[in-house]
């Protein structure tokens, strides 16, 4: 199911579809109910891993533009054209702090 607002996934919890991006709630229909998909996702756990970055390597080498904490996770995205080189993201392990380096 896809929200209506955001177009983003959306989970069933408590009888509810709810938004994974904006928080949207809408009730699951009695044909919802029926369908396989909705039953096998209430019988596992979905767990949602979008601030833990433990997973991602890290550059001692880099220094924080924010609060100068040396030390960065880091991961690479093509974000242009497949001849151009990709893009490299760095998280800052200390305060969050999101930049890129092209």
């Amino acid at each position: 199911m896809f929200c209506p607002k955001c177009g983003s996934l959306m989970y069933p919890k408590n009888g509810k579809w709810i938004c994974s991006k904006c928080g949207y709630e809408m009730q699951i229909s009695k044909n919802d109910k029926n369908d396989k998909i909705v039953n096998k996702a209430k019988e596992k756990e979905v767990i949602l891993i979008d601030s833990e970055f433990s997973v991602l390597p890290v550059d001692e080498n880099v220094t924080c533009p924010k609060c100068g904490n040396r030390g960065a996770y880091w991961m690479l995205k093509q974000t242009r054209a497949a001849d151009e080189p990709e893009t490299r993201f760095y998280i800052c392990t200390k305060c969050g702090y999101r930049w890129r380096e092209y």
